[in-house]
């Protein structure tokens, strides 16, 4: 399945602390702007998951598996994708001053937090973000020269897919218990990937951007801008495949219609994006 597979047994694969700093090439990525703003922002979501963990665990009170996965598991190892890219934004982009424009986004964001209608769709839609991080670093390690993001990327990658397993373990639970149908989960997973402004990823991008064009007024049309770049950029890198297969699976569908429908939907994608 273009790398994903099953398992759930959890372990702390990596540390920030081996990861070779020393070794960065600040040629390769110093005049880079779309990328240090990927990784700028990047740094602002995952440090911030204590936030979105709070509310979780609040969700899933009186279930001890997930809430004790969710602290003591998931929560550290997201925390660490936060540090260890804000430590490589601060060794890159030393004129960045990544606190105080940390400061402004948390201030806006922590009002977005919030959770889905029942605890089967919450988990549904944690499938789909899982997705969707563990695709990009993927499609980052892959692309970039730069070996020391290229090892920090693919480290991500790895724990994100992990993490997409745990939270979709949970929900073939909780889809059971709650008689959740495949229409309101299919409903979740296309509302999840259609959220273009999703508040995180664009709220994070927009206190990035006006931090390092002062004066300048934001617009949403910028931010369009730099989204198209990345899929401009990392398009023939991305794992297609892999994202499908992954997006797919909470619906639950048999083999048979799924090895049918993956091929045309991998190819009307790369069409389109």
């Amino acid at each position: 399945m273009d790398g994903f597979s099953g398992g759930h047994k959890a372990s702390a694969s990596w540390s920030i602390d081996e990861i070779p700093f020393q070794d960065l090439d600040h040629d390769a990525v110093r005049d880079d702007r779309q990328l240090f703003y990927s990784m700028a922002a990047g740094s602002f979501i995952e440090i911030t998951s204590d936030l979105y963990t709070a509310n979780l665990v609040a969700f899933f009170q009186g279930d001890d598996e997930v809430t004790d996965w969710l602290s003591k598991q998931w929560e550290p190892e997201e925390l660490q994708h936060g540090a260890v890219l804000k430590r490589y934004v601060e060794i890159a982009w030393p004129e960045f001053d990544w606190d105080a424009t940390y400061r402004g986004f948390l201030a806006e964001y922590s009002g977005h937090c919030g959770v889905a209608d029942n605890q089967a769709l919450e988990l549904a839609a944690r499938c789909v973000v899982e997705t969707g991080t563990a695709t990009a670093y993927r499609a980052l390690s892959e692309m970039t020269a730069e070996p020391v993001l290229k090892r920090i990327a693919a480290n991500i990658s790895t724990d994100e897919v992990r993490h997409y397993k745990y939270f979709y373990r949970f929900f073939q639970r909780y889809r059971e218990h709650e008689r959740t149908g495949r229409l309101a989960v299919a409903r979740t997973l296309w509302q999840r990937m259609t959220e273009v402004d999703v508040e995180d990823a664009f709220l994070a991008f927009k206190h990035v951007w006006l931090a390092s064009n002062p004066g300048g007024e934001f617009r949403h049309r910028d931010y369009a801008e730099f989204r198209a770049h990345v899929w401009r950029s990392a398009g023939e890198y991305y794992p297609y495949n892999m994202a499908v297969r992954m997006l797919l699976k909470p619906l639950e569908l048999s083999p048979i219609v799924v090895r049918g429908i993956v091929p045309p939907i991998v190819f009307a994608t790369r069409l389109l994006v």
